[in-house]
């Protein structure tokens, strides 16, 4: 059994309080997903988990666990962390949180923002397509909504993705402010509706498709495989602004777009781009809300590492266009992909 994640953050909720963005890659290859059948599956644990009677959990709890199966373990067992659901001990902490006001008030407004997922349904299945048109024998997962008390926003797991909707309220939620120690602002102002398809397509991507080892390699393999992440990612959402699938503001895409040639020489002159010392490289490729030693008053964008990734990424695609999304991604030479891009960028 697997769970896996991105965008985790970790606050005990239920027990402690009751651009548009120009793409640069102008030589996208238009591809036609009209004859493409995926039949998309969503289920919403949140409801169902809602309507169970506190009175009869013995009863409708396993019912539930029929219905979901290892999601209903993954969530009680490791989303809510409850420990484990091989008995019905963790029966009385379900019925705490269920009765809890916390929990109601978060229902109340997930139900509010999301009495269906018509709006996010039409993207998610455009990029399911774009994935079956690349990659035909690509199993594609079912979707499970529930509430997570701010734990998980999207884990992926045996046959499906999970989708947190209390991590998807829209940036002005009312809950957002008061979790500021253990979620900061520059992350959840991308807990919005119009998230939902991305942060999907980008954990199906990293965790099932395409995972990435995080080990002592350069910081230009780095960039390349996060650069093609991010290639790919676009491929099959053509439609999605560039700064959304990064999760910049249009402040920060606009600040990368105008100092690209100086990210580049800064990552050359400082003797970083051969640099394999995890805790000296990984200020470039993780979330935060600069990127540190570039810009002035903390003005940069983040992720900068991943992002001039992404630029060599379209580069060498833009200079071999006889070369297919496929063989990009099995490709592993990332000398040769640095090589062949020519990327010699300059400010704009």
């Amino acid at each position: 059994m697997k769970l896996s994640y991105i965008n985790c953050a970790k606050f005990s909720f239920f027990f402690s309080i009751s651009l548009l963005c120009l793409s640069s890659c102008r030589n996208e290859k238009k591809i036609d997903i009209s004859n493409i059948q995926v039949t998309l599956n969503i289920e919403r644990f949140d409801k169902d988990l809602a309507k169970v009677n506190l009175d009869s959990l013995t009863v409708q709890l396993p019912l539930l666990e029929k219905k979901y199966g290892v999601f209903y373990h993954d969530y009680f067992g490791k989303i809510l962390a409850l420990g484990s659901t091989d008995d019905t001990s963790y029966y009385n902490l379900v019925r705490q949180i269920l009765s809890g006001p916390a929990y109601q008030d978060l229902q109340k407004e997930t139900d509010s923002v999301y009495k269906n997922l018509d709006a996010a349904t039409p993207q998610i299945e455009d990029a399911f397509k774009h994935i079956k048109y690349y990659y035909p024998q690509q199993k594609l997962p079912k979707i499970i909504t529930y509430i997570s008390g701010f734990q998980i926003q999207t884990p992926i797991g045996t046959d499906y993705v999970g989708v947190g909707l209390d991590m998807f309220l829209g940036n002005q939620s009312k809950f957002y402010p008061a979790l500021v120690e253990s979620i900061p602002r520059y992350i959840s102002r991308r807990f919005t509706p119009a998230n939902i398809a991305p942060r999907i397509v980008e954990v199906l991507t990293r965790e099932e498709m395409f995972p990435v080892q995080n080990d002592n390699t350069p910081l230009i393999n780095r960039m390349i495989q996060e650069g093609k992440i991010m290639y790919f990612m676009k491929a099959v959402q053509p439609k999605v602004a560039d700064s959304v699938l990064i999760g910049y503001d249009n402040a920060q895409m606009k600040w990368a777009e105008m100092f690209e040639g100086d990210i580049w020489a800064y990552f050359m002159e400082e003797d970083l781009l051969y640099e394999s010392d995890y805790l000296k490289i990984q200020k470039y490729l993780a979330e935060a809300p600069f990127t540190p030693g570039l810009g002035s008053h903390n003005d940069s964008a983040p992720k900068l590492g991943i992002y001039t990734g992404w630029q060599i990424v379209k580069k060498y695609m833009s200079e071999n266009t006889e070369i297919s999304l496929q063989t990009l991604m099995d490709e592993k030479d990332y000398q040769k992909i640095l090589k062949q891009s020519k990327y010699k960028p300059r400010n704009n």
